[in-house]
């Protein structure tokens, strides 16, 4: 990677504490919106200079995600990231992964709450009047890294300089090499039915032991458990930096993914595999205690690019402007909408008949 691309935290390992936070622009006018996310854009430039310095030790770090609408929305150039696109959900026979409308995502870090508090505090003040805060979830370590069903989450995650090679657009994509494709989604777990289960059987949904973490051996190892299914290939990784999270007085417990990826068609094949199955049907065991309520693409930009999209200054080259910055956020939703017609019509879904 040329010295002068340096990426967002994307490589670091997981927090103790992080804050996951998806907002949709309201319709405003887009010069309104325009100004408010190159504002946002400096904030968080300024969050991560600001955490380096005052608490040097303490792994804080703030990663803004850009969703395709936004990228729309407020006039970014185009062409836009090549697999930047609206997620499309994949229904299997039986558990389908949701599609989600994401325009901004902030993924919050820190050894200390206290600091992501901060870091959320400040976002808000600058996009509350812009947008809708449309997630929150509040993600903590537990225990050596296990998720809240109580296996260690992640063993997969590639170690020292493959975390770049396998989390950051390189040069397939050199007008946004060092960025990097971000997916999330949001896991409830059906926590009091995967608890029935005798341990022997978790280990089977799992395809590992629970308290070793060591993999099943391919004779043992279910077709249909999680490990077998997530995993498509030594040469296809992703970076995964889930967490689990807990609310009591609701009863959701679960976990929130989330990739970092150099092509988010790693992620898509992994979600095929899981949700219809491979073969066709045998899907992911993991599933029956795991609802995907969320589903969000983003591409998250190098420092370089946040700079210069903090002051307007974004340009590719040979790339033209979106358009006139002046166009109500409306017309881009309802743009939308139309796709969505037409795309339900051509499967027969709808009519435009009275």
């Amino acid at each position: 990677m040329a010295s002068n691309v340096h990426p967002q935290n994307v490589l670091d390992y997981h927090g103790t504490n992080t804050i996951f936070s998806v907002w949709n622009f309201k319709q405003l006018p887009a010069q309104q919106l325009k100004d408010a996310f190159e504002k946002v854009c400096a904030l968080v430039i300024n969050l991560n200079h600001s955490a380096a310095i005052r608490f040097p030790d303490n792994g804080a770090s703030c990663v803004m995600g850009i969703g395709p609408m936004a990228w729309q929305i407020v006039g970014l150039p185009h062409p836009a990231p090549r697999e930047l696109n609206d997620f499309k959900e994949i229904a299997g026979a039986k558990y389908t992964a949701v599609a989600t409308r994401g325009d901004l995502h902030f993924h919050l870090r820190a050894l200390n709450s206290s600091i992501c508090y901060d870091m959320a505090l400040e976002i808000s003040k600058i996009l509350s009047a812009v947008a809708d805060p449309v997630e929150e979830v509040h993600g903590f370590r537990y225990w050596d890294g296990r998720s809240i069903l109580g296996f260690v989450d992640g063993t997969e995650n590639p170690q020292g300089d493959q975390r770049a090679y396998f989390g950051l657009i390189g040069d397939q994509e050199p007008a946004y090499k060092g960025g990097s494709y971000l997916f999330v989604q949001k896991y409830i777990h059906d926590l009091q039915a995967f608890k029935a289960l005798p341990l022997e059987e978790q280990e089977k949904v799992f395809g590992r032991y629970r308290d070793s973490d060591v993999e099943m051996s391919d004779e043992l190892k279910p077709s249909n458990s999680h490990s077998a299914l997530a995993n498509v290939g030594d040469d296809l990784k992703i970076i995964r930096d889930n967490m689990p999270f807990g609310n009591m007085s609701t009863n959701e417990m679960g976990t929130y993914f989330i990739a970092y990826a150099s092509t988010f068609d790693t992620v898509n094949k992994m979600l095929i595999n899981m949700f219809v199955g491979d073969p066709p049907g045998n899907y992911d065991r993991l599933l029956d205690f795991s609802t995907a309520k969320t589903g969000s693409l983003f591409y998250v930009p190098t420092l370089e690019m946040l700079d210069s999209m903090s002051s307007g200054d974004f340009t590719l080259s040979g790339a033209a402007p979106l358009g006139d910055t002046n166009v109500d956020a409306s017309e881009v939703l309802n743009n939308k909408k139309t796709e969505l017609v037409v795309e339900l019509q051509s499967l027969g879904i709808g009519s435009l008949k009275s």
